[in-house]
C-alpha cells in the first residue's frame, strides 16, 4: 500500500524542501531594508483614494458575474464545437439546454444594469 503513495511523498517532499530552499535564499540575499515607497499601499498605479475596507459598489459583483458567465461560456463551447460530430444530437439538446441557461444570467445582468457605466 505505501509504494503506491511513494511518489506523492517524494513530490510533496521535493516541493516543500523547494520552498524552503527559496524562502531561505531570499532572507539570506535580499537587503531587508524597509523605506517609505516600499512601504505605502500600491493600487493600480494610484495613491488610494478610500479606506480599503469600504463596501464595493453592486456593479462590480455583477460585471465578476458576467464575466464567469462568459468564461464558462467559452471554455465549454470550444471542446464542444471540435467534438461536435462524436455528441451528436443529444450533445446539441444539451449544449442549447446549458446556452439557455447561460442567456438568463445575462438578461439578468441586463435588467440589475450591470452593462451600463454612468
Amino acid at each position: 500500500m505505501l509504494q503506491n503513495y511513494l511518489p506523492v511523498l517524494i513530490f510533496l517532499a521535493v516541493a516543500a524542501g523547494i520552498g524552503v530552499l527559496l524562502m531561505a535564499m531570499g532572507f539570506l540575499i535580499g537587503s531587508g531594508k524597509k523605506y517609505d515607497e516600499k512601504l505605502s499601499p500600491y493600487e493600480c498605479g494610484f495613491e488610494p483614494f478610500e479606506d480599503s475596507r469600504t463596501k464595493f459598489d453592486v456593479r462590480y459583483y455583477l460585471v465578476a458575474i458576467l464575466f464567469i458567465i462568459f468564461d464558462l461560456e467559452i471554455a465549454f463551447l470550444f471542446p464542444w464545437a471540435v467534438s461536435l460530430d462524436a455528441v451528436g444530437g443529444f450533445g446539441l439538446i444539451a449544449m442549447g439546454i446549458f446556452l439557455a441557461v447561460l442567456v438568463v444570467g445575462f438578461i439578468y445582468e441586463w435588467k440589475k444594469g450591470a452593462l451600463e457605466w454612468d
